[in-house]
């Protein structure tokens, strides 16, 4: 009897100790998975969160628009919640949420093209963050890592007036990792250093560069 005891008290220590704090940890991960805030009142970062993750953040920050970076998900299923694999598509939940959704896809332009000319999501993206109407506004991928982080990176540079290396080495600061961000990575390369601010590409540029990157 007194071995069951023993036995009954170690294992509710180890649960207490060991396995709450690891689902604790879990919980608030997925929850608010890497939300962070670039510039208060207008712009914040994430990755996937769960419905109740992006719920919170449109409550605590009064977000009105969020923009989805992933390329393989225009509309990912989101988990409810870190206790229910339930979920609802990602554009649902902003529509329940009164706010803007947004599939933006962070594409590439032959190497060839550039510097010269820039990828079309760019100019895509500035002509979100260009209406004041959009604001606040939360950026995220999957991760929230590397697809959030060149993008933030642009933000930084067109509307924080950072330069190349300031908006490069928060990337690095930001978790995007020192073996991929570097210049061999074309879209640190095409998204962040031969970024240039205060270029907007007309319409009809856009539409020829979209077509050559196609034909390309």
């Amino acid at each position: 009897m007194a071995g069951v005891i023993r036995w009954s008290v170690a294992t509710a220590l180890f649960i207490v100790i060991v396995v709450a704090p690891i689902v604790y940890f879990r919980c608030v991960y997925d929850t608010h998975k890497r939300l962070r805030v670039v510039d208060p009142g207008r712009v914040y970062r994430s990755g996937q969160m769960t419905a109740d993750g992006f719920a919170d953040a449109v409550e605590r920050f009064h977000l009105r628009t969020i923009i989805n970076v992933q390329d393989e998900y225009p509309d990912p299923d989101i988990d409810l919640s870190f206790w229910s694999k339930r979920t609802i598509k990602e554009s649902d939940l902003c529509r329940q949420l009164g706010v803007r959704y947004i599939h933006l896809m962070p594409t590439l332009l032959p190497r060839q093209l550039i510097p010269e000319n820039r990828p079309p999501s760019i100019d895509q993206l500035l002509s979100i963050l260009d209406d004041p109407s959009s604001y606040p506004v939360l950026i995220h991928c999957h991760a929230g890592l590397h697809r959030t982080g060149i993008l933030t990176a642009i933000y930084r540079m067109e509307y924080q007036g950072w330069t190349q290396d300031q908006a490069f080495l928060d990337m690095k600061a930001q978790g995007f990792g020192p073996w991929v961000c570097t210049s061999a990575n074309d879209y640190v390369k095409q998204f962040v250093l031969t970024y240039q601010p205060g270029i907007r590409t007309t319409h009809e540029a856009l539409k020829s560069s979209r077509a050559r990157s196609v034909a390309e």
